[in-house]
Order: C-alpha cells, then structure tokens, then sequence
C-alpha cells in the first residue's frame, strides 16, 4: 500500500518531465506517453531496488532512458543520419594537422554570445545537429549534459570502456561544433 502512494506521487511530480524527454527522444506523442507508461510500471515492479526514495527522479529517468533505448532496439530504426560514426570520425579528424593542432576550419564563426541558449532558432539547430549524431553519440551527449549522469553510469549504459565514452564524447563535440557552424547564420 504503501509502494503505490509512493508511485502515485512520483506520477503527480514526474509525469511532464519524463513525458517531455521521451517525447524529445522518439518525436511521438503515444509512444512516449507509452514509454512513460512502461517507466512506471518497471519502477513500481522494482521499488524495492531503490535505496534513497529522495534519488527517485534520478531512477526514473535512468529507468525511461533504457526504455528508450529497448525501443529503438526493437524498432531496428535506422539513424537518421546518412553518415557512419567511421565517416563522422574522419570528419572530426580532419580538424587536427599532422602535429595534433588545430587546423583552421573553412567558417569564420564567433562563440562570444553568452546567451545563444537563450536563442529559440539557435537551440533549433543545436537540436537537430545533436539528433544527427550517431545513436551512441547522442547517447553520450544527452546523459551528460541533459541528464547529468557520470561517466561512470553512461559507460554502463552504453557498454563501453571509460576511454571510449572520452573519445566518444570528444568527437560527438567537435562534431556538434561543425554542424552548428554550418547551420547557424548569426
């Protein structure tokens, strides 16, 4: 009894963010009320796993994140990006010279705007330019800065080593970076 008070209140405090983040995952209004769904059904069935009630948004969200990802398993959906992380991987190395410093890049950009997460059109194109990473890559970016998880919790997520989320997440940055210089006309 005391479990589903606790579930009840978790939906109530919940609900919107983890609906807003499987939406922004999947693009789908029923399959991220599905997931949602699904996330409190796991948690409820697992409640006795979780030590700290006071980490419960922190589990949920980490529950909702594998949902997501046994969805596209699932779904054997293709990325929606044309290009490979072999490909992406040689793009990013093309910023370096031989001596690993780095090269001019063709476009002439200027991060000095303090407030360009303020700018609707530009979070527009950072969004699009993170949904065209790599499955992995955005992974990686989203649990990192979205989600605040430690590396520690994403390599385990992902099933890689701590060296390969480094240079997963380093590549997926340089790869963001040329992707919004592309796209972003200031």
């Amino acid at each position: 009894m005391e479990y589903q008070r606790l579930i009840t209140d978790w939906v109530n405090l919940y609900s919107d963010g983890l609906y807003s983040w499987a939406y922004h995952k999947t693009n789908n209004k029923e399959t991220a009320e599905d997931l949602v769904q699904d996330t409190f059904l796991a948690a409820y069935n697992s409640i006795d796993k979780l030590k700290n009630v006071s980490q419960a948004k922190t589990w949920l969200f980490s529950i909702l994140n594998n949902k997501i990802i046994d969805y596209y398993r699932k779904k054997g959906k293709q990325k929606v990006f044309t290009q490979s992380e072999t490909n992406s991987e040689s793009q990013t190395n093309n910023l370096f010279d031989g001596n690993g410093n780095w090269k001019n890049t063709e476009v002439d950009w200027h991060w000095e705007n303090d407030n360009l997460l303020d700018d609707i059109d530009f979070n527009v194109i950072l969004k699009t330019c993170i949904g065209s990473l790599p499955k992995r890559w955005e992974v990686a970016i989203t649990s990192k800065y979205s989600l605040d998880k430690s590396p520690k919790e994403i390599c385990k997520e992902l099933g890689i080593s701590s060296s390969n989320y480094w240079q997963i997440v380093h590549r997926a940055k340089l790869q963001l970076k040329i992707c919004v210089e592309k796209n972003w006309n200031n």
